[in-house]
């Protein structure tokens, strides 16, 4: 059995070689005679590469004193890849964590309800998602997750660390977190709940105020907006309050809907990358027919910062809260044939005025702080300052 897994590591590393040895036969003009090749020096450097790996696992094989699990070694190979472009948002996954991922961002899965992102090795809180264990635990932006239970999660890295914290419905997880301002970390006790994704939700504040919360963008979003206008649409609204607080972001093909109803025909942002490619995104001539105010916080991420800088820079409606989490990059989520997949950044998005974002975010139009929740204290008791200027402003729009 060892020996058909070594051949088989051969076998895929010889074809790794004959690959780029094939790639560049065909694009090299020069060849010499005989059985050799002229290969660029990019070329020659990946097969060197690629035939270190080979003598680094024969050598395994060969003295390591423990049974060696060939697929595991192959795993690590792909993680380590990975993991060594140092970019948080770039991850490989195996099957079980692929699959985990993708039922993160739809349809409904056991766990707390938390998006995290890695900051300096540390799992670190971007938004709890409305309505979930997460929140109503009083997990906040910023708070740095430290242990799972027992566990330390400290550059474990974020698809361990999230694995760690799903489990079945009424299951416990003990989260120890570190809180700015804090001298000692703080230990919540939290109820793992079945997390269904509504991402949606509308009222009326008042007889012509409407009132949308976008929690964040999951694959029925821009319907779900939509929906939604028609219905204050049909309750006579004259001005409309956009909630994207606390939003961690999620389909940018969600968010592009979303600012397609907000925006008239114009850009909504561009990506580029490497290479220094263009693509840009326009809105169609569409814009809703009343004036809107956006509300953003340190917690409003990526897809929610794509919808909120169009509005700034495009001067559709104003925007008001904090400056934003500062998410700029684009990344690409492919499946592989064996079930595993991977993250990786492939792109950087700008504004229509060209501003990039990244790890600095968006200045709002009115800055107005939240009201610090006291701990023990019920979030439901605590004035909603930023709300209740929003209404202030939409008022004024509305005369």
């Amino acid at each position: 059995m060892v020996k058909r897994k070594q051949l088989f590591f051969a076998v895929i590393i010889s074809v790794i070689i004959t690959a780029v040895l094939t790639f560049a036969i065909t694009n090299t003009v020069s060849l010499s005679l005989g059985d050799r090749v002229i290969l660029s020096k990019e070329d020659y450097k990946l097969v060197k590469e690629t035939q270190k790996l080979l003598t680094l696992k024969k050598y395994i094989d060969k003295y390591y004193l423990e049974p060696v699990d060939t697929e595991k070694l192959m795993e690590g190979a792909a993680k380590g890849m990975f993991e060594a472009l140092g970019d948080p948002y770039s991850v490989y996954m195996n099957e079980k964590e692929f699959k985990e991922f993708n039922e993160s961002t739809s349809g409904s899965y056991g766990g707390i309800g938390v998006i995290v992102t890695d900051k300096d090795g540390y799992v670190t809180v971007v938004a709890p998602i409305e309505d979930t264990p997460g929140e109503k635990a009083g997990l906040k932006t910023g708070d740095k997750i430290i242990k799972v239970d027992d566990i330390d999660v400290t550059g474990i890295g974020l698809e361990k660390a999230t694995s760690l914290m799903k489990g079945k419905k009424g299951t416990k997880v003990v989260l120890t977190v570190i809180r700015e301002n804090r001298t000692e970390p703080l230990i919540m006790e939290i109820k793992r709940e079945d997390i269904v994704l509504k991402t949606v939700k509308a009222e009326m504040l008042d007889d012509d105020v409407a009132y949308i919360r976008i929690s964040m963008f999951d694959e029925d979003t821009g319907k779900e907006f939509k929906k939604a206008l028609s219905e204050i649409k049909t309750k006579n609204a004259k001005g409309l309050i956009i909630d994207l607080r606390q939003n961690p972001g999620g389909y940018v093909t969600q968010c592009v809907e979303v600012a397609d109803e907000l925006l008239d025909k114009g850009v909504i942002f561009y990506t580029e990358d490497k290479d220094k490619n263009q693509v840009v995104t326009h809105s169609k001539d569409g814009k809703i027919d009343i004036p809107f105010v956006i509300l953003v916080d340190e917690g409003s991420a990526s897809a929610s910062e794509i919808v909120s800088g169009a509005v700034k820079d495009r001067k559709a409606g104003l925007l008001i809260g904090t400056k934003t989490f500062g998410k700029g990059l684009v990344q690409s989520v492919e499946k592989l044939n064996d079930g595993s997949g991977f993250k990786l950044t492939i792109q950087k998005y700008y504004t229509p005025n060209g501003i990039d974002i990244n790890k600095v975010g968006i200045e709002p139009d009115i800055e107005v702080k939240a009201m610090e929740i006291a701990e023990g204290q019920n979030p439901e008791d605590v004035k909603d300052v930023q709300l209740e200027r929003a209404i202030e402003e939409i008022r004024k729009l509305i005369k």
